[in-house]
């Protein structure tokens, strides 16, 4: 059977998708394999080692290969049988196609031009909606509204989104002149970065710095809404949302999104950046039948392959029943230890949901200080994740109905018990509700954990070092293990202790 090949990123954050027309066969970013964070392709113009790491687990080899389908910049590498997508139009399928709906409007927002487009999804048609936008997008407003609050470039605006977060329902009646949608552009202050940035000075001197990020987030969310309230009223027969774009890796606007009441149903995928873009290459190149796409469907690793690492590296484990290994996790959680969870097949997104994650108890009054401290090596003001099952999530927090991929924040309705893992007393966390779909022995551990402790709720942040992308191999995890503060190193049935 024939394989098609859809290519997410370029110079950066490059991905690979393999389709056989009938199913995903697996989806991995090149930093995984490469262990270079934002690793873009090769001098051939392709991320090789994901290509061939995916071809090799599932059996085949690039002459299975029917198509090679480029989203990047530029025209599509040479080679035979490589064609190109047009950027937005891939982002389009990679909103729609693996979503749940089988009509919606598409909107993506992104850094590049046009910043923003409009789209219709139809079963597996989809059409652009003329809406001719001006000047730049949501996407690249926000990416500088980071910058004038003196993040610099790399991941700074992930960093003003964590700041805004510490005082999510922060206003400044001096932001909102600053912004405003005029049709299809926006009406900008010539002064507006100088403004901002004497504010944000003052901010961390007098320790408001939080509230001026969380307004001036708050006013880009503000548009958003307007505009697609717009999008709304021009989708007559169109009740359900896609969402796409580097804009959307930012759970405050998907929940703010989610919670507008504008539409039915809102899907923000798995990966909305540029990496995510191989899925919806892949699915509308192989013309697959439409489904939804699982988060883990990186490279897995058998119980031979762990324990043969384990033997080559020469070192002392614990092989236990399944049963056991949670009991084990959880009395170490319990105990205020960081643990290490290596489970199954990788997430290919950019969030651990449970199968390469690194879990602490959100009621250890040192976890945050362990975590930005001792393993993240971040600034103390930054908060985690939590991962919690559906019940759980709604009765001791408020937000969105569900957030399976970590795409959306949530208030807890009670701060003094979550009080240890928030890292303000005003603060959101972003939270992953688990459901029947996530890793078994994932929900089975946070079972484990909620019967121990009360709560089924853990602090889940990404299996890494300091600056490392998510680790993929038993291998891979070892070195981290052995690199940081983490404590426990759980291996399937496989337990190392420090």
């Amino acid at each position: 059977m024939s394989v098609w090949a859809g290519l997410g990123g370029s110079a950066r954050n490059a991905s690979v998708a393999l389709s056989t027309g009938d199913r995903i066969l697996g989806v991995c970013a090149q930093e995984r394999m490469t262990r270079v964070r934002g690793a873009g392709v090769n001098a051939t113009g392709l991320p090789d080692e994901a290509l061939d790491e995916l071809l090799g687990r599932a059996g085949r080899s690039r002459d299975d290969l029917a198509s090679v389908v480029w989203t990047g910049p530029g025209d599509a590498p040479n080679g035979h049988g490589r064609t190109r997508l047009d950027h937005h139009f891939a982002h389009a399928c990679s909103a729609f196609l693996p979503s749940p709906f089988d009509a919606a409007r598409i909107v993506i927002c992104d850094q590049d031009a046009p910043g923003i487009t409009v789209w219709d999804g139809d079963g597996t048609s989809i059409t652009s909606v003329e809406w001719p936008w001006q000047g730049p997008g949501f996407a690249e407003l926000y990416a500088e509204a980071a910058e004038t609050l003196g993040f610099a470039s790399g991941g700074h605006e992930q960093r003003m989104e964590a700041l805004a977060r510490l005082d999510p329902l922060a206003r400044d009646d001096r932001v909102a002149p600053l912004f405003a949608l005029d049709g299809n552009r926006f009406e900008i202050s010539k002064c507006w970065p100088g403004c901002v940035g004497g504010w944000a000075s003052a901010g961390v001197r007098n320790g408001a710095a939080a509230g001026i990020a969380a307004a001036l987030q708050a006013r880009i969310g503000d548009l958003l809404i307007e505009f697609l309230g717009a999008v709304a009223r021009r989708g007559e027969h169109r009740a359900r949302l896609c969402l796409g774009g580097s804009l959307f890796s930012n759970s405050y606007f998907t929940s703010r999104v989610k919670l507008s009441g504008l539409f039915d149903g809102v899907f923000v995928p798995i990966d909305p950046g540029n990496a995510g873009l191989a899925v919806g290459a892949a699915l509308h190149t192989s013309r697959q039948e439409r489904q939804q796409v699982t988060p883990f469907l990186g490279p897995s690793y058998g119980d031979s392959e762990i324990k043969a690492t384990l033997d080559n590296c020469k070192l002392t484990y614990q092989w236990a029943a399944p049963n056991d290994t949670i009991a084990i996790a959880v009395e170490a959680l319990r105990k205020g230890q960081l643990v290490a969870w290596f489970d199954g097949a990788m997430e290919w997104g950019p969030r651990a949901l449970g199968a390469r994650s690194i879990l602490a108890s959100p009621f250890s009054p040192y976890v945050l200080e362990n975590l930005n401290r001792f393993l993240k090596q971040r600034e103390p003001w930054r908060g985690y994740a939590l991962s919690g099952t559906g019940s759980a999530v709604r009765e001791y927090f408020e937000g969105p109905d569900a957030s399976p991929f970590m795409e959306c924040d949530y208030v807890p309705k009670d701060r003094r018990r979550f009080a240890d893992i928030l890292p303000g007393p005003r603060a959101s966390v972003r939270i992953q509700t688990v459901a029947d779909d996530a890793p078994p022995r994932f929900r089975r551990l946070l079972t484990a954990f909620g019967d121990a402790s009360g709560i089924p709720v853990l602090v889940n942040t990404s299996f890494n070092g300091f600056r490392e992308p998510i680790v993929c191999s038993p291998r891979d995890a070892l070195r981290v293990f052995f690199g940081t503060g983490i404590d426990m190193l759980v291996f399937d049935q496989f337990v190392i202790k420090k």
